[in-house]
Order: structure tokens, then C-alpha cells, then sequence
């Protein structure tokens, strides 16, 4: 059995010393400061260099160990710990709901509801006023216009009256309700006409055939003092357009004892060549009439 005891290095023999001092050449820094032992046994002769070699890779391998197990240690330990607390929780501020970021637009007031006309005022029926941009003028000057159909088939049906020898005059064809509130007011105040004896030879404004610039007022080239007049059922204008207008797609607004109790016009013409314009007066009469 093997006996270890501290010696001091002034006591040791001078062999001994020799091979301490050789053997602490061998051992790492770390543990040269170790006191020095004397290895004893009992029938058997002891190695010193071997032994001290021996003690120092011990030594290394034992501070080895402690120091990968210290890792190990802590990886296993944080390995056991929940996902979430090895990380640190990013914190994101959130605005309050009660709180709006984008700024709102002020609301907008609600428009006015578009004033409908009633059925028929005075007997006439209600009419929009055709776009500008599909009338067409009928004569050089711009100064009569109608809707692009209805000057096509007009100016066509004058050209055909001429070879007859009948001279047809567009008296009046488009009207806005602006002109028509001078028809109807002025030419009212000036005559010293009453309201309803007005409405029946002019419509009031919104009301007359001429705002959908489908309708035309006809004079006689050749007897212009008949223009606008009852009397101008006489006139070879007049003759020619009952016998031929069909053909170019014009009838007969106001006729004698017509429903709507406008007073005759002879020289009042509309075209119903297309389907808005059959619309445009028929569902007009339709309201009227139920």
C-alpha cells in the first residue's frame, strides 16, 4: 500500500531533488506550485519521474472534465428552459381603439333631391332639354338647331318640298328653357294675356316640345305673313308637309281638337324617326292620359 507524504525540497536527497526538479519541467504551469509528495511503498522501489508525470495529465485531464461538464451544465440547463423565456418579448405599442390615427373627412352634406315636374301644367307635358352636344344646326347662320337625327331628316325633307316648288322656312326649333321663359313671360306680359290663355298657344318653361330638339316650327317661304298663324293651313307649305311629312318621319303635334286642349298649330311638326323620340312624346301623352 502506497503511502503519500509532503516533503520539503531541502530534505530530499540530491537524486530525489534532481528528478523533482526534471519532473516539474513536465507539469503544466497551472500546478508547479503544488507542494511536492514522496511516494512510499512497501517492497518495491518507487518511480518519481513516472509518478509526477502520471499526477500531472490527471491533473490536466481532471480540470478538463470540470470544465466541459461546467458547459455542458449550462447548455442543459437553458435547453430545459420554455421557448419563451429564452427570448426577450419584443413589446409593440398599440394605439388605442378609441383613438383614430387617419383623419376623417368631413362628411359631406346630402344634396337636394332633383325637383320632378308634375305630369302636365296647363295642359302640356313635361320635357328635358336635349344635350348641346347633339344638336345639329339646320340653316348657315347656326341659328336653328335640332338633334342630329332630326336635322338630317329635315334638312332632307326641305329638299324635297324645293323640287316641288314649295319653299319650307324653319320658323323655331330648339329652345332651351331659358328662351322659353321669354316665350312664355315677355310675350304674356306685352299681349296682357292671362296665364291659361298663354299656355294655349305657348307652353310655360320645362313644358314645351321644342326643349327636346325633335320639334319644329314651319313657315311658308313664299307667304311669310302666315307664319306662326292658323292661317297658315292655306299655304302650299302646309299641303305638302300633310302629304308627304310621314315619309320623313314628322307628324302633327297640336292638331285640331287634340287631347291635350292645345290650341291647333299647323306649323308646329315633330320628329318620330328613332325610338327615343317615340318615346319621348308617347310616354308623355301615356302620363297624361292615365
Amino acid at each position: 500500500m502506497l503511502g503519500v507524504k509532503p516533503l520539503k525540497n531541502s530534505s530530499l536527497p540530491k537524486q530525489a531533488q534532481t528528478v523533482a526538479d526534471g519532473a516539474t519541467e513536465d507539469i503544466p504551469e497551472a500546478i508547479r506550485d503544488l507542494p511536492l509528495v514522496a511516494v512510499t511503498s512497501s517492497g518495491s522501489s518507487a518511480k518519481p519521474g513516472l509518478f509526477w508525470k502520471m499526477l500531472g495529465l490527471a491533473v490536466v485531464a481532471f480540470c478538463t472534465a470540470l470544465v466541459i461538464n461546467y458547459q455542458f451544465g449550462i447548455l442543459a440547463h437553458r435547453s430545459d428552459l420554455p421557448v419563451a423565456q429564452t427570448q426577450i418579448p419584443l413589446i409593440t405599442p398599440t394605439p388605442s381603439p378609441s383613438v383614430s390615427l387617419t383623419p376623417q373627412p368631413a362628411s359631406s352634406p346630402t344634396p337636394a333631391p332633383t325637383p320632378t315636374l308634375p305630369d302636365n301644367l296647363l295642359g302640356h307635358l313635361p320635357y328635358q332639354e336635349a344635350p348641346e352636344a347633339e344638336l345639329k344646326s339646320i340653316t348657315a347662320d347656326g341659328g336653328h338647331r335640332l338633334r342630329q337625327a332630326t336635322a338630317e331628316a329635315y334638312q332632307e325633307m326641305e329638299q324635297a318640298a324645293r323640287s316641288s316648288g314649295v319653299i319650307l322656312v324653319p320658323i323655331s326649333a330648339f329652345r332651351s328653357v331659358k328662351d322659353q321663359e321669354t316665350v312664355f313671360f315677355e310675350i304674356k306680359a306685352q299681349r296682357g294675356q292671362v296665364t291659361t290663355k298663354r299656355a294655349q298657344v305657348s307652353a310655360p318653361p320645362g313644358y314645351s316640345e321644342h326643349h327636346t330638339g325633335y320639334a319644329i316650327d314651319i313657315g311658308d317661304g313664299n307667304r311669310p305673313s302666315t307664319d306662326l298663324s292658323v292661317s297658315f293651313e292655306e299655304t302650299q307649305a302646309y299641303q305638302w308637309l300633310k302629304d308627304n311629312a310621314a315619309f320623313y318621319s314628322f307628324e302633327l303635334s297640336f292638331p285640331k281638337d287634340n287631347p291635350q286642349g292645345v290650341s291647333y298649330e299647323p306649323w308646329h311638326w315633330r320628329f318620330v324617326g328613332d325610338r327615343h323620340s317615340l318615346e319621348t312624346f308617347y310616354q308623355a301623352r301615356n302620363r297624361k292620359e292615365n
